[in-house]
């Protein structure tokens, strides 16, 4: 398997997605999270279950758990809903906001497979849904950010689409980035969006207890 398994029991599993791995429905021939999630848990039965709770994006590394239960899945559904179930993002910008933490909010709309933030007159004609998140500096070098970021609603795209929107783009994003920003990831060696979900934590959907785990980055390419 390319993921690794930080964490299973009877209820959940806890992985480890590599940048570059898609977390579901990748191409016909290409390899995805559940995918290979189910060929493990198919070593012990037939017909395994496994429930999609929250997604990253292909080009994003970090932690991710999975329902092995349908009442753990209902159970990390409603965490989700309810911010029980919480995830620490860190994301190495192009250029470093004004405030050293902030909230944003925008109100997000899909075209195609980019989120686009849509004007105030515009947002009930595209269906555009509000997206917020929180970010705190960690330190900069001049050129570049690092920033701590939680978000409160999970729409798509959202980080990087908000971070670009704000002013300052991750690098190595392709979607999102300025030339400015990709020049400097190309410069720094950026292989992938540098964003991460470095922090993840939940209450156990059986016993209840609260769990939480940590990953440091794969790529380094910020040193406070």
């Amino acid at each position: 398997m390319s993921l690794k398994i930080i964490y299973e029991d009877e209820e959940i599993l806890v992985v480890r997605k590599p940048a570059g791995l898609a977390t579901q429905s990748a191409g016909v021939g290409q390899a995805d999270v559940v995918s290979e999630l189910k060929r493990h848990l198919s070593k012990t039965k037939k017909a395994p279950y496994l429930g999609v709770i929250h997604r990253l994006d292909q080009p994003v590394e970090g932690l991710l758990v999975f329902a092995k239960t349908p009442r753990a899945a209902a159970s990390l559904t409603r965490q989700l809903q309810a911010g029980v179930l919480n995830k620490t993002y860190l994301a190495v910008t192009f250029g470093k906001p004004l405030a050293g933490e902030a909230d944003l909010k925008d109100y997000l709309w899909k075209d195609g497979n980019v989120a686009r933030v849509a004007g105030e007159c515009d947002r009930e004609r595209l269906g555009a849904k509000e997206a917020r998140l929180r970010y705190r500096v960690l330190g900069s070098d001049g050129e570049t950010a690092l920033l701590e970021i939680q978000i409160e609603t999970g729409r798509f795209h959202q980080i990087r689409a908000q971070l670009s929107h704000a002013g300052f783009p991750i690098l190595g994003d392709q979607k999102y980035g300025n030339e400015a920003s990709l020049a400097a990831g190309r410069a720094r060696n950026v292989r992938n969006v540098a964003l991460i979900a470095k922090d993840l934590e939940l209450r156990h959907p059986v016993t209840k207890k609260s769990m939480r785990w940590e990953i440091e980055p794969e790529q380094i390419i910020f040193k406070k």
